[in-house]
């Protein structure tokens, strides 16, 4: 976990700080959960995009998280990269 003002210094985590970071936990895996539901065929939403959402709030607690984050940032990267080639591309 990242060092923030609330642990510059004396090495630990207040209370006040602990509950924030349990509550942004709870509510990233809610909100993947739900992301997820209504990606699901048949049902209106943008639920890719909301389980995103999801991950980038746990990113900072679970290095799994980020990891995956990552990931996700190179594919765009990669897929913007292919859609500008083509358009380039005379004849395709």
């Amino acid at each position: 976990m990242r060092q923030t003002s609330d642990t510059a210094g004396s090495g630990r985590i207040s209370k006040r700080a602990r509950i924030w970071n349990g509550a942004r936990i709870v509510a990233g895996f809610i909100v993947i959960i739900v992301g997820l539901l209504l990606s699901l065929p048949g049902i209106p939403g943008p639920g890719l995009a909301i389980a995103v959402l999801g991950l980038a709030m746990l990113a900072p607690h679970f290095e799994w998280a980020q990891r995956l984050q990552d990931w996700g940032k190179r594919k765009l990267e990669q897929a913007k990269a292919r859609v500008r080639n083509r358009r380039k591309t005379p004849g395709a």
